[in-house]
């Protein structure tokens, strides 16, 4: 009777639950999860992994933005960050790969009109600018004309923002482009997008920036370059146990890296996590385990 009664209340809801799992492993099956195993490792809001300065405000936005495309596993694909003063927003094109999705060996062209998913296209929005390409190196697959990504220099205040925004954007760009809808459909598209973050590593920067609060001069709370968060600071927190428990990541250096009302929520999150995968019999989320670990 009084173990029941003392036991703490689930993280997330049942469905809320079985949705992560379900869209974790269509995240898996679908975004090259031979990539997620491999090179995917969970990225902290510090020097380890953006390191360095830079003597201006674009070189610093440059590196941050190389640094995170690295770790999104996206620097084969023709992406350019520009500032939003030289930013024109153009259609997206649809772009079409050669055997990987991501990483280093991700080759990347142009895809007919035709072939375009609109079921995943036309619900999904972020600022980007058509521009040909100059070159390419791989002289098999048609030139791919670049996807710009704005940003406002006042973004730099805010370094872990920044970076949320910019992964949230490569995401969004990544689920357009792959054209299948994910578990909950079109209507969960945003929330997807923002798991997806979390699959590739950025969980703790997702949380941390689930919830932020944007007050201040009108010139530094621009709400077009700002991330919309879709994913409750809680369903983002589950979602980042539930990554560390499938790469076995040691979960020590989280507790400095959280917000601080976060870190006892994760800890629950974990033990969950860890409990259901040793005794559920789903099979696509039990092959999250033995998949990947």
């Amino acid at each position: 009777m009084f173990s029941t009664f003392f036991k703490a209340k689930p993280v997330v809801d049942e469905a809320s639950k079985e949705w992560i799992f379900d869209t974790f492993a269509w995240c898996i099956e679908q975004l090259d999860g031979e990539f997620f195993k491999e090179n995917s490792e969970l990225i902290l809001p510090n020097n380890s992994f953006y390191p360095g300065s830079a003597s201006s405000v674009a070189a610093m936005a440059d590196k941050i933005f190389s640094n995170t495309l690295n770790y999104t596993g996206m620097t084969s694909w023709p992406l350019k960050l520009v500032s939003s003063e030289n930013f024109n927003q153009k259609p997206m094109p649809q772009l079409s790969f050669e055997s990987r999705l991501r990483g280093e060996s991700a080759k990347v062209g142009t895809k007919a009109a035709a072939n375009i998913n609109s079921e995943v296209s036309s619900n999904i929005s972020y600022k980007v600018e058509g521009e040909a390409l100059v070159s390419s190196e791989f002289s098999s697959v048609p030139a791919a004309p670049t996807i710009d990504i704005a940003f406002h220099s006042s973004q730099l205040n805010q370094p872990q923002d920044l970076i949320a925004y910019l992964v949230q954007v490569q995401a969004g760009i990544l689920v357009n482009q792959h054209g299948i809808l994910p578990p909950g459909g079109k209507e969960l598209l945003p929330q997807t997008i923002d798991l997806v973050a979390c699959f590739m590593g950025f969980g703790v920067i997702f949380a941390n920036t689930a919830y932020q609060f944007k007050g201040g001069c009108g010139s530094c709370n621009n709400q077009n370059l700002n991330r919309q968060a879709a994913l409750p600071e809680l369903e983002t927190v589950y979602a980042l146990a539930l990554f560390c428990v499938i790469k076995a990541v040691d979960i020590k250096p989280i507790k400095k890296a959280l917000k601080s009302h976060l870190n006892k929520p994760f800890r629950q999150a974990y033990k969950e996590i860890s409990l259901y995968l040793q005794q559920t019999t789903n099979p696509s989320h039990n092959r999250l385990i033995t998949d990947n670990g």
